[in-house]
């Protein structure tokens, strides 16, 4: 929340609590192109800058949230979502992670099916191999 305070300068912000209330809520969800890893509105980036002030400015043209949201999207591609939409093309990123687990247990699963047995499966000796193991530990006692 602090670095919030920081990002959005006081020139930025609307006059009309309920459109900046607005703008905060839609900006949250917006990644800043540059950092990547925040919102636009934690970001101090100039580029992010420049997101906040077209978002605040749609907002206060009279675009709905949806429109608003949408014409960033549209400007920016869709890799300026924070939490990208379920479809074909973000498969990967959605259900990646559960299958790679699901790789690396199926693939575990089947080294462990594919071990040589141990020696505790192995067949007891015949009573020759049996007598001359007990004649090579007798002269090795000596």
């Amino acid at each position: 929340m602090v670095a919030r305070a920081f990002a959005v300068e006081p020139s930025e912000r609307l006059a009309d609590p309920n459109l900046e209330a607005r703008a905060v809520a839609i900006g949250a969800t917006l990644r800043c192109l540059v950092c990547q890893n925040e919102s636009i509105e934690d970001s101090n980036a100039s580029l992010a800058h420049d997101i906040r002030v077209l978002l605040r400015q749609l907002l206060a043209h009279g675009d709905t949230d949806a429109e608003a949201r949408q014409a960033i999207v549209a400007r920016y591609g869709e890799f300026v979502l924070l939490k990208p939409p379920v479809q074909p093309a973000t498969y990967v990123l959605w259900f990646g992670p559960v299958a790679m687990l699901l790789l690396g247990f199926a693939a575990i699963v089947l080294w462990l099916r594919r071990r040589p047995a141990t020696n505790a499966s192995a067949a007891p000796l015949s009573p020759q191999e049996q007598s001359r193991l007990d004649t090579m530990l007798r002269e090795a006692d000596r």
